[in-house]
């Protein structure tokens, strides 16, 4: 909202930045929060005896809490939401959460609101880049529906040759990666332009580079870099929050915790839709049947010679998996639960359960109870 628009509605608005327990610190949209500061200084100035220094900060940034009023609707408040805040304490840094505007896009993992791109970050090299995970990663930043931005971090580490190898198979798949090193500074400003005046989200896995880019290109960041295991070859996440962080361009960009394997929790019959190079050839041709799920259905348009095929149908059991699941906890009278292995890629098997009355154990509560009640009975 610009001062303009403050002039005529008298609503001070922010962005939720960032989150933590019942507490939310937003950032003010600068004219607002300038026009409103001046005001509010003018009225204390009129009725106190002492000036207020005009040389003291103003606050961009208010920590807030939210009305009970939206608690009582069960209006959540999430990183990124469009706000209203009342009652601003600008001495404090304090001030009241009234109500949220309407999102534009709303993400559950990670719960953040008003996105407009993923910045998909992956390395080269330290650790490798693993096409499965790559692909695992795609698949869940398309099933969001917002644009995604692929850049591969530590490019330094292979020769321009490797580097147009990469580029020639995710081409194949339906993207241009942005080769980048942070270390070196390479390409780290063209990566920039694409974040420019946006909520961007930035994913992936450990160890590749993600709070190192974002210390690059905020220089208020200042997030803890994490070493790549060289044991496992894997990176150890140092991101325990999300955060929205304000870009010199314009723009916010949000850090979230590193996961290694994104669910796969969308609806097995949606999934083809997120592959690019599957889409493609929807485009000039349709299956046979329209619930198809591609696997051994005739005329298939989609079933044939493409590289990831392979990780299309991998997912797709899992997407069925889940589906599974979530009909078993649906179905109350269900003998049965799927239960999901610790090791291997989301591997999970069927197990018996449990009566929960026969085998639950009694609170200490109903047994202290229990024994009020027999000393009444005795007496």
């Amino acid at each position: 909202m610009t001062g303009e628009n403050f002039a005529v509605t008298g609503q001070l608005l922010g962005t939720v930045v960032a989150v933590q327990a019942n507490f939310y610190r937003v950032q003010l949209d600068q004219e607002d929060g300038e026009q409103k500061s001046r005001g509010a200084e003018e009225k204390l100035n009129l009725n106190a005896p002492l000036p207020l220094c005009p040389s003291a900060p103003l606050p961009p940034l208010l920590l807030c809490t939210r009305r009970t009023r939206l608690k009582k609707i069960g209006q959540q408040v999430m990183v990124g939401d469009r706000v209203v805040v009342e009652e601003p304490d600008w001495a404090g840094g304090r001030g009241a959460i009234a109500d949220v505007l309407a999102r534009q896009s709303e993400l559950d993992r990670p719960a953040i609101a008003n996105v407009n791109q993923i910045l998909l970050v992956f390395a080269v090299a330290d650790p490798p880049l693993e096409p499965y995970q790559l692909s695992r990663f795609l698949i869940k930043a398309e099933s969001t529906g917002l644009d995604v931005l692929l850049c591969l971090n530590k490019s330094d580490l292979v020769s321009l040759q490797e580097q147009q190898q990469v580029s020639d198979r995710l081409l194949g798949w339906g993207y241009e990666p942005i080769f980048i090193s942070v270390k070196d500074g390479i390409n780290t400003d063209q990566a920039a332009k694409y974040l420019s005046n946006k909520i961007t989200v930035i994913a992936g896995p450990s160890g590749v580079g993600k709070s190192s880019l974002i210390n690059t290109l905020i220089d208020s960041a200042k997030l803890r870099v994490g070493e790549v295991s060289g044991k496992l070859a894997r990176g150890r996440h140092t991101t325990r929050h999300i955060e929205l962080f304000e870009l010199p361009s314009g723009g916010l960009l949000a850090d979230t915790p590193g996961f290694n394997q994104p669910d796969m929790d969308c609806i097995p019959e949606e999934l083809i839709h997120y592959f690019p190079e599957a889409r493609k050839r929807l485009a000039v041709a349709s299956c046979r049947f329209s619930d198809c799920l591609h696997r051994d259905e005739p005329e298939c348009a989609v079933r044939g010679d493409w590289e990831r095929y392979e990780h299309y149908l991998e997912f797709l059991d899992a997407a069925i998996a889940h589906q599974t699941q979530l009909h078993q906890q649906a179905d109350p009278e269900s003998t049965m639960k799927l239960k999901s292995k610790s090791k291997g890629k989301g591997q999970s098997q069927y197990e018996p359960k449990l009566e929960s009355k026969k085998y639950r154990r009694i609170s200490r509560k109903t047994q202290l109870q229990d024994l009020q009640e027999l000393y009444r009975d005795e007496e």
